[in-house]
């Protein structure tokens, strides 16, 4: 695996410890680390990470579909990326969070620029959470919506 200027990586996740960090440290160190090699084909750029709040964007650029918006897909690959480092964010440390819900609804169209996504927490129990992604274009207006669905799993089981 690469950072995000395509070196290899020296580290693991398991070095960033995310109780040690705050939000600011814990944003650069996930952007050094890479969030995964869809998201970074996909270009997004985390700005804040939290348990309460995770924003990121994506360029539109290199993510449209032939009639030239945003391709719907890259929206729920945003969203699904946002709300999964927030759950995992509160799982920390005896727990990791698994995605196994996602639903998007598309508001309006984005042909350039940047979306930005911004996941909050709606529940966060025992063993599920669920998570609230609104994406917005350059003009801060909602171009969709999303919830997240993840299940708390134990570590190591």
């Amino acid at each position: 695996m690469a950072n995000n200027d395509g070196a290899p990586l020296n580290k693991s996740r398991a070095d960033i410890k995310m109780s040690e960090l705050s939000p600011e440290e814990l944003t650069k160190a996930l952007n050094e680390y890479g969030l995964g090699e869809l998201a970074e084909r996909m270009g997004i750029k985390l700005i804040e990470v939290s348990a309460n709040k995770t924003i990121g964007t994506m360029p539109v650029q290199g993510n449209r579909q032939p009639l030239g918006l945003l391709n719907g897909g890259a929206n729920a690959i945003l969203a699904e990326t946002l709300g999964s480092i927030a759950a995992n964010v509160a799982a920390y440390p005896d727990r990791v969070a698994v995605g196994v819900d996602i639903n998007v609804t598309h508001h309006k169209g984005v042909k350039d620029g940047f979306v930005k996504g911004i996941a909050t927490p709606l529940h966060v129990g025992k063993t599920t959470g669920s998570y609230f992604i609104e994406i917005i274009n350059d003009k801060d207006e909602r171009s969709a919506s999303a919830r997240l669905t993840v299940f708390f799993k134990e570590k190591n089981k």
